[in-house]
C-alpha cells in the first residue's frame, strides 16, 4: 500500500468529489457510489473499471475482486496509478481535478486496466489478461498487450485508437495523443516493437514501428512514420520521419508542446 503521504492525491479526489455533489446535486448519487463510499483510491478504482468492463462473461462483481487481487497483491501498480494521476493532471490543460481524470479520462482508465491484465500476464494467467485486453480495446479503443511493458507517470491524451504491441516498452514520464500506434513492421516473430525512452512526447498520429529505440527526451511529431532509431533529444517529422532539430527542453513529455519551426529551431 502507498504510503500516507502519498494518497494526498485520494483525499483531494474526495475533496473534489463533495465539491462537484454540492454544485451539481444531479450527480451526487453517482459521486458517492463511485468515490465517496471507498475508503482507498484503489477501492474506488476497481469499482469504477469494473463497471466499465463487465460483461456477460465477467460481470461487474468478479471483475472488481479481479482488480482488488491485482492491486493488493502488487503495491507497484498503486505506486504508478498515482504517478499518472499527476501526469494527467499536470500536464492537461483540460483538467482541472484529480477526481475528473478518476471519474471521466479512458486514457487514464485503459492504462490502468492494462496494468492489472500485465499482472495476470505476468501470474500465468494469460487467457485472463488477453480476455481483459480485448474488453479494454472494446471499451476505451486502446488496445494494449498485456505483455507489453510501461513506466509511471505516463499520459495517454484523449487515447482514442492507441496501439502498443507485445514487446513494446514505455518507460517513466511519457505523452502521447491519440491513434498513436507502437507496432511491428510485418510478420516478425520474437522482439519487434518500439522502445519509448523517458521523457518522449508522441504527436497524435505518429506510428513508430518496429524494434526502434526512441531516446530520451526526443520529440515526435503529429502524423510522423518513425522505421529507425531516434538519439537522444531530437525532433523527428515526416513521412518517413527525419530529424528536424534537437529539443532544447529537457523533458518535452512535460511541456506537450506540438509546434514544430521550419528551421529545427526553439524545439
Amino acid at each position: 500500500m502507498p504510503k500516507k503521504a502519498q494518497d494526498s492525491i485520494w483525499e483531494t479526489i474526495r475533496e473534489e468529489a463533495v465539491e462537484a455533489a454540492q454544485h451539481e446535486p444531479m450527480l451526487s448519487s453517482f459521486l458517492h457510489a463511485t468515490v465517496l463510499a471507498h475508503k482507498r483510491l484503489e477501492d474506488a478504482l476497481s469499482f469504477h473499471l469494473a463497471g466499465k468492463l463487465e460483461s456477460l462473461a465477467l460481470p461487474a462483481i468478479t471483475l472488481r475482486e479481479l482488480f482488488d487481487d491485482a492491486f493488493a497483491n502488487d503495491h507497484t501498480i498503486g505506486v504508478a496509478m498515482r504517478a499518472d494521476l499527476n501526469a494527467v493532471r499536470q500536464r492537461d490543460p483540460a483538467c482541472r481535478a484529480f477526481a475528473q481524470t478518476l471519474l471521466y479520462f479512458k486514457g487514464f482508465h485503459a492504462i490502468q486496466s492494462y496494468r492489472v491484465a500485465h499482472y495476470y500476464w505476468n501470474h500465468e494467467r494469460q487467457p485472463l489478461a488477453l480476455y481483459l485486453q480485448s474488453r479494454i480495446s472494446e471499451v476505451f479503443t486502446v488496445d494494449i498487450h498485456p505483455a507489453a511493458r510501461i513506466g509511471k507517470g505516463v499520459l495517454m491524451d484523449h487515447a482514442h485508437g492507441i496501439v502498443i504491441g507485445e514487446t513494446a516498452i514505455i518507460e517513466d514520464n511519457v505523452s502521447m495523443l491519440h491513434n498513436v500506434t507502437l507496432g511491428g513492421t510485418g510478420k516478425s516473430v520474437g522482439d519487434r516493437h518500439p522502445k519509448i525512452q523517458t521523457g518522449v512526447m508522441i504527436g497524435a498520429g505518429a506510428k513508430i514501428l518496429g524494434n526502434v529505440t526512441v531516446g530520451k527526451g526526443s520529440k515526435i511529431a503529429a502524423g510522423a512514420v518513425v522505421l529507425n532509431d531516434v538519439p537522444p533529444h531530437t525532433a523527428m517529422a515526416g513521412v518517413p520521419a527525419k530529424a528536424v532539430g534537437m529539443v532544447n527542453t529537457a523533458i518535452p513529455a512535460f511541456e506537450m508542446d506540438q509546434y514544430f519551426h521550419e528551421d529545427g529551431s526553439g524545439l
